[in-house]
């Protein structure tokens, strides 16, 4: 095996943690010596060992000896007390002579501390293998830390039209495959927030959650109410499990249970500026978010340039009414976004979108 075989399975074995650690980074390592693995692990659960700890406590297991070996990592190496002790100790007690690192860590409580601590104690220390691809893996946590606003996934159903399901006489009705709500749900459960527009509360009543997909940690659910008109019956205030965020552009008198709170941000119209949304959810420490609806929220964010990613999914169902073409591949390539990838979901087309580089 080459190194890069050694950081690409680092990188394999990180996703062990994907919808578990949030709001950590995803981060994997392999502890290697005459070319051949010795150990592995990865950052599993919030509070659990990091991922050089995962590996060296992986080799004491099975009393494998872990001095003079090359730790390969997908981020650079904490250097600070946390939940866990710095994993930069771990690696010099484990007598890790040598340590490649994928990405460095933007976080301003590391920035290259990791580094210039293990090189400071004589650890031959290379940064860069992979880099690319590393820093994809974590991009809501870089992009958390360079612009303290959370990574915004923008998520829309429509039907063989591009019509969408907003008729204000019935509820919605789901008419994309099982698959595709499977494929949502995920995505629920590996983002921190999810957020909708009070209409959509008004006329759905939606739990905003991560169901059948086996979510550890579940979203915060995220309100766009300016002026106050959430139902007080709605399932976002009576169901505990998860942190529910309401943000008005004023102040609403509510007697609120313990997982509800409540922001002001001041807005002369009706619409709340979805800059200073972004700001305050990331003053609040959530660094991925999906929009969810409806139409004149995901249009909001859109026409803000506050989308980084999006996932349309086409359903060859019609829907019989509504405004046809009201949201589509069209109006996503309009905006600057381009495809990335596209699958079949049960006769549902799914595409995939991102900022073009």
């Amino acid at each position: 095996m080459v190194e890069e075989d050694f950081m690409r399975r680092a990188i394999e074995i990180a996703e062990n943690g994907r919808g578990k650690v949030q709001p950590n980074p995803l981060v994997g390592c392999v502890l290697v010596r005459d070319g051949e693995v010795i150990a592995e692990g990865w950052h599993d659960n919030i509070g659990g060992f990091h991922a050089e700890q995962a590996a060296i406590a992986d080799a004491e297991e099975r009393g494998i000896a872990t001095s003079g070996s090359t730790a390969y990592v997908t981020l650079e190496p904490c250097n600070h007390h946390g939940r866990t002790p710095p994993c930069t100790e771990a690696l010099l007690w484990a007598g890790i002579d040598r340590v490649v690192i994928g990405a460095l860590d933007p976080n301003p409580t590391v920035r290259g501390g990791g580094m210039s601590v293990l090189m400071d104690q004589g650890v031959r220390v290379e940064n860069g293998l992979l880099e690319r691809e590393c820093k994809a893996q974590m991009k809501e946590f870089i992009h958390w830390c360079e612009f303290r606003k959370p990574f915004v996934t923008l998520k829309a159903a429509i039907d063989i039209q591009g019509r969408v399901d907003v008729s204000p006489e019935k509820p919605s009705e789901r008419f994309t495959s099982t698959s595709s709500l499977k494929r949502s749900h995920l995505l629920r459960s590996n983002n921190m927030g999810i957020l909708v527009g009070v209409e959509t509360v008004i006329r759905d009543n939606p739990e905003l959650s991560a169901r059948d997909v086996g979510a550890k940690l579940q979203p915060i659910r995220i309100v766009i109410d300016p002026n106050g008109r959430i139902p007080k019956d709605c399932t976002l205030l009576s169901d505990g499990r998860s942190r529910t965020l309401i943000i008005h552009s004023r102040d609403v008198v509510a007697v609120d249970p313990p997982h509800v709170e409540r922001y002001v941000i001041p807005s002369d119209g009706q619409d709340i500026e979805v800059n200073r949304i972004l700001q305050l959810l990331g003053d609040l420490g959530i660094q991925s978010l999906v929009i969810e609806g409806g139409p004149t929220t995901w249009k909001s964010f859109i026409e803000s340039d506050a989308v980084d990613a999006a996932i349309l999914i086409q359903s060859p169902k019609n829907l019989q009414s509504g405004e046809m073409g009201v949201f589509g591949e069209e109006y996503l390539r309009d905006t600057g976004l381009v495809i990335s990838s596209h699958e079949m979901l049960e006769g549902d087309k799914v595409t995939y979108w991102s900022r073009s580089q």
